[in-house]
């Protein structure tokens, strides 16, 4: 495998980036199904125009290419129509102890939100995998880092409520 060859530094900034960019249609000729995006690093959604800035930081053409794969094409409110009929929050029960936000969000919010389910999975990092309406992965968004005021406004926003739910 190519080394990246990029400082410490230079890398969190880029795996911000990287979190913050990816997945389904769009922009390139060859896309990437969201599994294999996010086993790329390539995790929420991303528009094509993030990944040209990302080049404008990383000089690496085989990450940017990889990014191209991955994003949806830019368009007024692009991000914002996409809803999800559901979601699973996985994370690893071991280490809630390390994020006391979601911790907070399972205890005392999740119950708004009767399509998302939450599920334990050994050693994985806290993510929300969002489900179309017959129950596929459609998206896979890492949430390590989310307080939980964030996690309320990202379900409500892209969370379709749940039918017969007041």
């Amino acid at each position: 495998m190519k080394e990246r060859s990029i400082g410490m530094y230079q890398y969190g900034f880029v795996v911000t980036v990287i979190v913050m960019l990816a997945l389904s249609c769009g922009a390139s000729s060859e896309q990437l199904s969201s599994r294999e995006c996010e086993n790329l690093g390539f995790t929420g959604l991303a528009l094509c125009s993030d990944c040209n800035t990302l080049s404008e930081y990383v000089k690496d053409k085989e990450l940017v290419s990889d990014c191209l794969k991955c994003c949806a094409e830019d368009s007024n409110d692009a991000t914002t129509k996409i809803t999800y009929s559901g979601a699973l929050l996985e994370v690893c029960m071991r280490k809630l102890v390390f994020y006391p936000e979601i911790v907070g969000f399972i205890e005392d919010e999740k119950d708004q939100f009767p399509s998302v389910k939450v599920q334990y999975v050994f050693n994985s990092p806290p993510k929300l995998i969002m489900l179309d309406d017959v129950g596929q992965h459609k998206e896979t968004i890492r949430i390590d880092n989310w307080k939980r005021e964030h996690i309320l406004q990202y379900l409500r926003e892209k969370v379709k409520p749940s039918v017969g739910a007041a």
